[in-house]
């Protein structure tokens, strides 16, 4: 693959060799999205009993190990945003542990900030794209990624940024597919669907460079919108809508974004039908839109 991406580059041949990466590339994601469900499962936090395995995953890695707030002696993490948000986490199948979680931040009115208005709205440089060009149901944040020391146990995930998604750009030329960090990817699939089931359209998100960097490889291409400031470490503002996803999403991922989606079905409706709807939410949470959220193996995925 290293010797390929050298002629990625290269003239006339470049395009050819290209077309056959991602061909390659899509032949090996298939056996991802099957070790995938083999080992892993979404699962959408929506009882206070999930909600408090999620916080206890946060404040492990966000206090414990990465020292970027404060230990709390009730051993969970949280703030006044989980009042207005969707947890979801990634679970190891064979021992039911958390191997990651993360949050999906909505807005039902101006008075429900996301955290990029509340603290970093001035490293938002893009005129283009802010978060008040959208009706306030339609946006959303994705937050507090977070990834257990115990599944980052691999060599190729031993590095810094890895406990917050990013990839580790240097196993790339031994086989970079295999060494993909699937929780990470697997999270910020499991705020897609999240998102598109409830007709949230624009997400915001402060990240590292390089987490960046990382989901544009695998098809999530985030656009920045704004310089790097000191926020949790070196971090940009970044965008993506619904429509940016899946137009580039590969079809190899798209695959293993449909199982995603089909796991995390029914559990929404679960959610629902277990009376899961704080009144204080926007009316679209937990309610699909038509045509907004369809399952069918992914084939209606999404219609926009």
């Amino acid at each position: 693959m290293r010797a390929l991406r050298k002629l990625a580059d290269k003239p006339v041949i470049g395009p050819i060799v290209k077309s056959a990466m991602r061909y390659f590339a899509d032949k090996k994601v298939d056996s991802i999205s099957s070790h995938f469900s083999q080992f892993l499962k979404p699962v959408f936090a929506y009882t206070d009993n999930l909600k408090t395995e999620t916080f206890k995953v946060r404040h492990n890695v966000y206090c414990e190990e990465l020292h970027f707030l404060e230990l709390s002696e009730s051993g969970l993490e949280r703030d006044a945003f989980d009042n207005h948000s969707l947890h979801c986490a990634i679970q190891h199948k064979h021992t039911n542990q958390f191997a990651g979680t993360v949050r999906l931040v909505y807005s039902s009115d101006k008075n429900e900030k996301l955290p990029i208005e509340a603290y970093c709205i001035d490293s938002i440089k893009n005129e283009e794209i802010h978060p008040s060009d959208f009706s306030r149901d339609k946006i959303c944040e994705i937050s507090r990624l977070a990834i257990p020391a115990q599944f980052r146990r691999r060599n190729a995930d031993k590095f810094k940024g890895a406990a917050t998604g990013a990839i580790n750009e240097q196993a790339y030329s031994e086989d970079e597919l295999r060494c993909f960090p699937f929780i990470a990817v697997g999270l910020y699939m499991s705020c897609a669907s999240m998102a598109h089931h409830n007709g949230i359209k624009h997400c915001f998100v402060m990240m590292e460079p390089r987490l960046a960097r990382s989901l544009r490889f695998v098809g999530i291409p985030f656009k920045q919108i704004g310089p790097i400031v000191e926020y949790h470490g070196k971090r940009a503002p970044y965008y993506i809508s619904n429509k940016m996803l899946m137009d580039s999403l590969s079809p190899g991922f798209r695959k293993l974004m449909f199982k995603i989606e089909d796991d995390l079905e029914g559990q929404f409706l679960a959610a629902k039908q277990q009376g899961y709807i704080n009144h204080n939410k926007p009316k679209n949470i937990l309610t699909a839109h038509k045509n907004a959220f369809v399952s069918t193996n992914g084939k209606k995925l999404f219609q926009l």
